[in-house]
């Protein structure tokens, strides 16, 4: 037997090893449109959005390049000029 840590997966019922039970979460990250996202991918803003924090309105149109996932379903990171740790709902973007 391994000194490997087990989780429950509460899908299956059934005692995983922890690096099997990662391998299976996978989270789907979908735009507005529901186009499935992905590391790397450029986006474009489909609202106006005040930035909290940096005094900034972000606007319809303004495109983000080089998106990460965050392992929310709902949450993308970027940078954005200006703007330190951006982080923005997939609901007001659109795969570009």
């Amino acid at each position: 037997m391994s000194d490997e840590d087990y989780v429950f997966d509460e899908v299956s019922g059934e005692w995983l090893p922890a690096s099997e039970f990662a391998a299976r979460q996978v989270v789907e990250v979908r735009d507005s449109v529901g186009n499935l996202l992905a590391d790397g991918d450029s986006v474009v803003l489909v609202k106006d959005l005040k930035v909290k924090g940096a005094g900034q309105t972000l606007k319809v149109g303004t495109v983000i390049r080089s998106i990460r996932l965050t392992g929310d379903a709902q949450e993308i990171d970027c940078r954005f000029d200006g703007i330190k740790g951006l982080v923005l709902r997939a609901e007001f973007v659109k795969k570009r």
